[in-house]
């Protein structure tokens, strides 16, 4: 299992367009992908998880990646967070 942390960088938090954009890339991924906010876990396939974190700017969330293509996966996750979150 790999993990990496990530800081929300977007002003409104992983809101309902981010949060819709997350889970299409995480279903692209052939690895199981959940997200962890104040001790509760989210699966980062399934929209109303994700959103159920209400995770708001400056909020860091854990990611655990698990799965045959983890490395992979997670390097490729890490880069859509940049880029979106």
């Amino acid at each position: 299992m790999k993990t990496f942390t990530y800081t929300i960088k977007d002003e409104n938090g992983i809101h309902a367009r981010p949060a819709g954009l997350l889970v299409k890339f995480a279903q692209g991924l052939h690895s199981t992908v959940n997200i962890t906010l104040n001790g509760k876990t989210a699966d980062s396939k399934r929209l109303f998880s994700v959103m159920s974190l209400n995770a708001k700017q400056n909020d860091t969330v854990t990611f655990q990646v698990e799965g045959k293509d983890e490395l992979a996966d997670c390097t490729a996750l890490k880069a859509f967070c940049q880029s979106n979150l």
